[in-house]
């Protein structure tokens, strides 16, 4: 359990040291804000307009996220050899593809958190066309990005740290401060109750697209037992797609009888059970939490089937 728990956390903190998860995460949560400023003269429909393009943000830089990871995690490994180091030493190739996969889920999911924060925040900034502009709270987001950065500059050059990895860390920790404080007030800088205007059905939306995203990453990390970065990006982007669409591809078929449309429908992930802004669009007010649960049941089951498959790759895989 040590090896394992060692193996993930290093796994961890390399991706994290990635300049282009730190991008990543600086974009994905800027861009978000940004969406809930302009003004779109949707005919009231801006708000909703706002949370579906913050969902889609989320789901895009989780895909992106995971195959990065996974081949900064495990090809380049293979590539430059420090896997055949670790597995050099008593580690089986089991435990340390799972430990790379725990790792890989560690930093996607910190990627999601940031993007939920501005996803709340971007919930409460949305506005009509008889609405204002939220300076104060879009203020203090972009200023606990720069106060994250000054931090990460500050760590390097002072305390010799990596400066990415400490910038990743200030990123979580600042955007988290910054929520509370933007959300005790209101956009004229009264005091209010906190959250007043934060679409919490967010939640469990983003809660869905993070199982999504966690099953991305295990089709990754298989496919990064054999492929690089670009054939890894290219496959993955193929199942995204191909689930997307596998209701209508597969769906219809396997209703009707056909056999090969039941077994191509029941091994692509169909992402469209991890998409809830129809649900949003439609003004339900709550989420039955038993269908959270049974979306987590579904993303285990697939992660596992996964890891299987990666495994099997990973064994016979020559690393010399």
């Amino acid at each position: 359990m040590r090896q394992f728990l060692t193996i993930a956390t290093n796994a961890f903190m390399e991706l994290v040291r990635q300049p282009v998860f730190l991008l990543l995460l600086t974009s994905s949560a800027l861009f978000t804000i940004f969406l809930a400023a302009p003004f779109y003269f949707a005919f009231g429909d801006e708000p909703k307009l706002v949370k579906n393009s913050t969902l889609a943000v989320m789901l895009l830089a989780g895909l992106l996220g995971a195959v990065l990871s996974s081949s900064a995690s495990l090809a380049r490994e293979i590539r430059l050899g420090t896997a055949l180091a670790v597995l050099s030493k008593p580690v089986g190739r089991t435990q340390f593809l799972l430990a790379k996969y725990a790792g890989l889920v560690a930093a996607l999911t910190l990627l999601t958190y940031v993007n939920v924060l501005a996803t709340l925040l971007a919930s409460r900034m949305a506005f009509d066309a008889y609405g204002d502009l939220d300076r104060f709270g879009i203020g203090i987001f972009v200023l606990s990005v720069v106060v994250a950065y000054l931090l990460g500059g500050f760590s390097n050059f002072f305390l010799r740290r990596p400066f990415v990895s400490d910038a990743v860390i200030g990123l979580a920790v600042m955007l988290t401060l910054a929520f509370l404080v933007i959300n005790f007030f209101d956009k004229q800088m009264q005091a209010q109750e906190f959250a007043k205007d934060v679409d919490w059905r967010l939640v469990p939306a983003a809660l869905l697209i993070l199982f999504a995203v966690w099953i991305l990453a295990a089709v990754a990390l298989a496919c990064s037992t054999r492929l690089d970065m670009i054939p890894t990006l290219a496959v993955c982007t193929a199942v995204f797609l191909l689930g997307i669409m596998s209701d209508y591809l597969f769906g219809r078929p396997s209703a009707e009888g056909s056999w090969w449309a039941s077994v191509l429908y029941a091994i692509t992930p169909n992402w469209q059970l991890f998409w809830l802004a129809d649900a949003l669009d439609a003004g339900k007010s709550t989420y039955h939490w038993g269908y959270v649960g049974k979306a987590f049941a579904y993303a285990a089951a697939y992660v596992g089937a996964a890891l299987a498959v990666a495994v099997s790759l990973f064994e016979d895989r020559e690393l010399s």
